[in-house]
């Protein structure tokens, strides 16, 4: 069956290296930090001024001075430090983060994404996703195959606002683990119990399909 917003965290968290630096975007992403592997030391970064987030707080046990860029209330680790946007983004486009974990509203063959904008639609701005996706190397998207009308979010070309061009690496949805290699999908993985003809037929974008494709192991 297809995976919950849990599931593909927890997908994502074994593509995490020990002693990395780690950006979590708003939404599914920031559910990563609650699944780190034993044993592995991985720093969590927050474009609003954290680095060395922990895992979400227990009910009861929030600190209302403590969010993340999605005004969330999180927990840090021994020997997290806290400072100004300014040193942060410092961080994010010197190239000091090793992977940056995003939503999409779309994603293309290309690897180009879309997360920020929808015409018509009030937004606050854009925030800090165009200086993820144009300063980190290894960007992995955390989203949902389709939308709410079943219309593939996974595209050969987006439709939306872009929010950088040709710079995401990986996708994990619901249903697959999809790689981007010159110019296509290609699926690495599918979620457990879905069938590779469902995977097929909700994507729009060109996907390449090796002839076994084995099962996440969540």
């Amino acid at each position: 069956m297809a995976l919950d917003k849990i599931g593909i965290a927890k997908r994502i968290a074994q593509e995490l290296k020990d002693g990395w630096y780690v950006n979590l975007g708003i939404g599914i992403p920031t559910l990563v930090a609650n699944y780190v592997p034993e044993g592995m030391n991985v720093e969590f970064q927050s474009e609003n001024g954290v680095l060395g987030m922990g895992p979400f707080p227990f009910e009861g046990e929030e600190d209302a001075d403590l969010i993340n860029a999605g005004k969330q209330t999180i927990t840090v680790n021994p020997g997290a430090a806290f400072f100004d946007s300014a040193t942060s983004f410092a961080m994010i486009r010197g190239q000091h983060v090793q992977l940056t974990v995003l939503g999409a509203m779309e994603v293309s063959q290309n690897g180009d994404i879309a997360n920020w904008k929808i015409p018509g639609k009030m937004v606050k701005g854009m925030g800090g996703a165009m200086d993820l996706v144009a300063s980190a190397e290894n960007i992995i998207v955390a989203m949902m195959h389709s939308n709410k009308t079943g219309d593939s979010k996974i595209l050969s070309a987006c439709t939306l606002p872009l929010t950088g061009v040709a710079c995401v690496k990986k996708v994990v949805t619901e249903l697959a683990v999809l790689e981007i290699i010159n110019g296509a999908f290609h699926l690495i993985e599918r979620a457990p119990g879905v069938e590779v003809d469902e995977i097929i037929a909700k994507t729009a974008g060109k996907l390449i399909v090796p002839e076994l494709v084995p099962e996440m192991q969540i």
